[in-house]
């Protein structure tokens, strides 16, 4: 029988609670607790906080604080990645981003979900399906991207969308739920 840990992988449901599956979130947690204690004035040490917490990262990186994550080693972004405040990114699974993303405040991206039904919450079960954005993308304030979404390249994401389904690259979405408003030019 798999663990739950094994079942959080496959993208099955598993119990959220597992000590095994809570342990993952303890040192992402101290981590975060550090990297937001930091002075602003230091972009050097909270760059170097932030290269230890997630699991890759490219040239030019800055996250402002605050800043929340729930594992950090799922968090995997390219060169000239940049969020402005209040970034959090519940990465259970795996959070693939591309070069050149720029994230404003606000913004949550959640691999994780929550059963439909009473009963399923109570029993305190969660999937996890992995989230990517590709290169050149701007995601505007207060944006929310669901689990299992895919977000291509050249993409611009309106302040507050509720980004539910995969959106094409070259275009550009609002809307709750995010909608395609026109095309954009690779230039």
């Amino acid at each position: 029988m798999p663990s739950e840990l094994e079942k959080l992988k496959n993208g099955d449901w598993y119990y959220f609670l597992d000590d095994e599956v809570a342990a993952r979130k303890t040192r992402s947690a101290q981590l975060c607790q550090e990297f937001n204690a930091l002075p602003a004035t230091d972009p050097a040490a909270q760059t170097a906080k932030i290269r230890n917490l997630f699991g890759a990262a490219g040239k030019r990186l800055s996250v402002q604080a605050p800043f929340h994550c729930d594992y950090g080693k799922n968090i995997h972004v390219g060169d000239d990645f940049l969020s402005n405040y209040n970034l959090t990114i519940l990465d259970i699974a795996p959070a693939t981003m591309g070069n050149h993303v720029m994230i404003g405040p606000n913004v949550g991206l959640y691999t994780v979900n929550h059963p439909m039904t009473a009963q399923g919450r109570r029993d305190y079960m969660a999937q996890a399906l992995p989230i990517t954005i590709g290169s050149d993308v701007w995601l505007g304030g207060n944006v929310v991207v669901l689990p299992g979404v895919t977000i291509g390249n050249n993409v611009v994401v309106a302040a507050g969308a509720v980004v539910t389904k995969d959106v094409r690259n070259n275009t550009l979405v609002a809307g709750v739920p995010a909608k395609p408003i026109r095309s954009l030019s690779a230039q």
